[in-house]
């Protein structure tokens, strides 16, 4: 369908262009946000992977901020929805993996508090789970809690957890 004149003017209108041009600086500042090994895995130009390791060492607000604008226009020149595509798959994993973590903490927890029905109810979700090995994890665990100590239990449940959510 051809587009309108409107349409047309109102893509090249200095406020559409404006938006586009922030949103550019936002993928920048996206990207700012990542570790040097996230930042590895996208293929980055060398200009722009340089724009943005210059900018995570500047301390000035204002500085930041006019180099937002230069990542920014090296963003409009390059192939940006490759890198705004890879950018969100390691935002979804990140994602992931958060909901993961919060979920061996929330089962740790449970675990914790001493309740027969929520050992039962994660031997049902996970029957592979050694059921002699959960109990002696959870009374260590426990056993900290009581004392006021701090032997490493409630970090062994968690982990032994992590390695059952994960099979």
């Amino acid at each position: 369908m051809p587009s309108s004149k409107a349409d047309s003017m109102n893509e090249n209108s200095k406020s559409q262009r404006k938006k586009n041009m922030l949103a550019l600086q936002k993928l920048g500042e996206s990207l700012l946000s990542l570790s040097d090994s996230q930042l590895a895995a996208i293929e980055l130009p060398d200009k722009l992977l340089a724009a943005i390791q210059h900018a995570k060492h500047l301390t000035s607000n204002e500085a930041k901020r006019r180099q937002l604008q230069y990542i920014g226009k090296i963003i409009r020149e390059i192939d940006w929805p490759a890198i705004q595509q890879e950018l969100e798959q390691i935002q979804l994993a990140h994602e992931k993996d958060t909901a993961k973590f919060r979920e061996i903490e929330y089962w740790r927890d449970q675990l914790i508090l001493e309740n027969n029905d929520i050992i039962e109810t994660f031997l049902k979700e996970y029957p592979h789970a050694d059921r002699k090995q959960l109990r002696q994890l959870i009374i260590r665990a426990q056993d900290d809690r009581r004392m006021k100590k701090n032997t490493g239990g409630k970090k062994m449940l968690f982990r032994y957890l992590s390695s059952i959510l994960s099979a």
